[in-house]
């Protein structure tokens, strides 16, 4: 089953149980999803899905701070409770030692020796990494390893 089929079918059962607050953010998801293939005029894949996910968590995080920076620490809460649900979609995230590991190959592989290489290194990290790491932190790191 793909990840947007158990997306829909965790929709139908929420509804069954009467859970409005997971109803509603499985909703978000797949009106995210759908939207970006009309757009597109596509069929994502789980890894485009993932993608999609990630970037609703990043949104609901800054959020989060915004909103208790804000002092509006009501809203700060639904927002974490969204991130909750997300986050049982997302395959678990890499710890440091397995994220070190894979910035260490990926330099090595693509020969980086400045900070000029970055992209590159970037590049192939992403590719394995996808919805497993923080790009933001990971950038900080190879960017710390490189310069």
């Amino acid at each position: 089953m793909s990840l947007k089929d158990q997306i829909t079918a965790d929709m139908k059962s929420a509804m069954k149980a009467g859970e409005k607050d997971r109803l509603k953010v499985v909703r978000l998801m797949l009106a995210a999803i759908k939207q970006i293939e009309i757009d597109k005029r596509i069929e994502l894949d789980d890894a485009a899905v993932l993608s999609v996910l990630d970037k609703m968590v990043k949104q609901r995080r800054d959020s989060v701070e915004q909103f208790q920076n804000g002092g509006r620490n009501d809203l700060a809460d639904i927002e974490l409770a969204e991130i909750a649900v997300l986050d049982t979609y997302l395959p678990e995230q890499l710890s440091d030692t397995e994220l070190d590991a894979l910035i260490d190959e990926a330099i090595s592989a693509t020969g980086a020796e400045s900070i000029r290489d970055m992209g590159k290194v970037m590049g192939q990290i992403k590719s394995k990494a996808a919805g497993r790491a923080d790009m933001g932190a990971v950038g900080a790191k190879v960017k710390a390893r490189l310069g």
